[in-house]
Parts: C-alpha cells; structure tokens; sequence
C-alpha cells in the first residue's frame, strides 16, 4: 500500500508510525525541511534519514499546462519509502503525487453513496465508533473487489472502476440474491465477486482526465483577496501537458564562504564517495582536507564524525574509521 500525503503532515513521529504498520508512503515536505543528503542516485533524487528511518528524497519543479495557454507549477520536495530508483524512477512518483486529490473521491463515496447524504445514526461514542468503522470496513470491501476485477484486464486503470456500479452490484446479492446460486459439489460457495466484478467490468467508466482548478474555496467573509495567490482557475480545467525537472542537491562547497557551516559535511562527503571501496581514519580524512592531524581542529572533526554516526549520515567500521553508504547503483556526488 501507499499512502500519499499533502504538506504539513511530514512529522518524524507520522513516518514512523506509517513505517511501522508496514505501508509505503510519499509525502510533500514542509518548504523549511531540509533533509540530510547521504548519497545521491543517478536519477537526481537522494537518499537521507528522517529520525531514524531511511528515506528518499526527491526535490522537482512541475510546471502544468492547461487548454487556454496558461502555466501554473511550483517546486516540491518529496519524501518517499520508495528507494529503489530502478524500479521507481523520480519522475513516476512524481507523477504519481498529483492523485492525492483523489481522497475527496472516497469521501463523496463514504457521505453521498454509501449513506445517502445523511448523518450517522449512533448517538454516542461507542456507536459512532462501531458505525465509522462498519463503514470503513464495507468501502474497503468493496474496493478490493473492484481493483480485483480490473486487474484481469492489462493496461486498465483502477480508476475506470464505478463505486456505485460496485455497491448497487453488492446490494443485489442481499436484496435479490442475484450471483448466489451455487453451483453443484459440496465446497462450492456462491462467487459474490464475480458477478460484482463482472458489473463493473461491463460499466467502465471513461479514462481520468489531467485537471487543475483553485486549490481552495473563497470565503466570502474574508476582507482579504488572498484565496488564490497563483490565479487558477475557479472551475476545473484540463492539462494538456504536464514538465517535470527533477533538481540534484547542491552540496555545500569549501571554496563558498557563505555556506561555511555545512562545507565540512560536503567535504567529507564528497571525500567518502570519492573513496567508496574503503573506509578512511580520521587523521586521514583531515589530511585530505588540509586540517592539522592533531591537537583541538582533529578533536573537533572526530566529534562531527561520531555525531554524523549516530545519525546514520556515516559507518562507523571500526575505532574512528567511518565509510559512507553507497552501493554499486549510487555515484559519487558530483563536484560543485
């Protein structure tokens, strides 16, 4: 499974939680998040680490456009459990990002079709409880059939499934016992799913149409014209082509003073990658960047290098020995 997930919801403790129950997730990073960069891949995307918990980045700009000529787009930073670039290269789940919007398809299923515009019936917590998760439990039921009947057609996107199609199919089988004949022999069970797969096969619904529209709603009672900073339009619109350009990190360089207080950890990172087959000391790792090899500047690197360690930025292979993670499909970041 994988979850997608807007801004503002890249917490370390909300990873990690949706780490642990085994989901795979790609989630907008707040614009103030700047994740570690510990070894980049050769799609422009890079690994890191969030709390703990091994990630991958992806910063890209999307720029869309519409029928009418106009151009909207931004720059994002994504973060994804997803670190295989071969499998998934940065542009798909970049693409991929864009149908979060389809959540609101599933609350207009769980409000309007599954209840029929009304509230729930239960007049206490228990109730409502019990009520929210009957709910949950049927939408998912069903939802699972119908990605089950679309997955016997190749190239069908789940999309084309109709939630309505499913649930009127599904109500048949209780109302009028529709596709519950079973057939002879002591262990057949009537096949409940075939015969709602088979509606939802036979009432596709058209291909997803690429659209934008403005992110919010304008409040009418607000004195100020701030509802929609980047002009788009009220109504949706469609794309008619879609640019991605996936940005590399600029890692921080020794000759650029004004980024003097991340320069030592791009050095020692381009040094590790550079010296990927072995693990460096630390007197040699200040050899290689000019610093006496002994007395308080050595001191000071070995406590950067065991501080880098315990944050998984670095290996520590032995007594002040380190190595940096990169495997044969990562390269060395390139100079600046």
């Amino acid at each position: 499974m994988l979850l997608l997930a807007d801004r503002a919801f890249d917490s370390n403790e909300l990873l990690a939680d949706i780490a642990a129950q085994g989901a795979q997730f790609l989630i907008r990073a707040t614009d103030t998040r700047r994740p570690p960069v510990l070894a980049l891949l050769p799609d422009g995307s890079y690994l890191s680490r969030i709390g703990g918990l091994p990630l991958r980045v992806i910063e890209a700009e999307i720029h869309s456009r519409t029928v009418y000529g106009s151009d909207f787009g931004g720059t994002y930073r994504l973060l994804t459990t997803l670190t295989d670039h071969r499998t998934d290269p940065a542009d798909h789940p970049v693409r991929l990002y864009h149908e979060r919007w389809e959540i609101e398809i599933t609350y207009l299923a769980l409000r309007h079709t599954l209840l029929k515009g009304r509230v729930l019936r239960s007049k206490d917590p228990v109730g409502l409880n019990q009520e929210m998760w009957g709910l949950l439990t049927h939408y998912q039921a069903l939802r699972s059939v119908m990605v089950t009947a679309v997955e016997t057609m190749p190239g069908c996107d789940p999309d084309r499934a109709g939630f309505t199609v499913a649930l009127e199919a599904a109500r048949d089988t209780l109302v009028s016992l529709v596709g519950t004949t079973a057939v002879s022999g002591p262990s057949s069970r009537p096949d409940l799913v075939g015969h709602i797969g088979a509606r939802v096969l036979y009432a596709l619904l058209p291909g997803r149409r690429m659209r934008l529209s403005a992110r919010i709603v304008k409040c009418v009672t607000s004195r100020y014209n701030i509802w929609n900073r980047d002009e788009r339009p009220r109504n949706g619109t469609l794309i008619t082509a879609v640019e991605i350009t996936v940005h590399p990190p600029a890692l921080p360089s020794a000759q650029d003073p004004s980024r003097a207080l991340s320069g030592r950890w791009g050095q020692v990172c381009q040094l590790l990658a550079a010296h990927s087959n072995q693990a460096m000391h630390t007197r040699d790792i200040a050899r290689h960047l000019g610093l006496p090899t002994s007395g308080h500047p050595l001191s000071s690197l070995t406590a950067q290098l065991c501080y880098w360690a315990r944050n998984g930025r670095l290996i520590r292979t032995a007594p002040n020995t380190y190595k940096i993670t990169l495997p044969d499909t990562l390269t060395p970041p390139p100079n600046p």
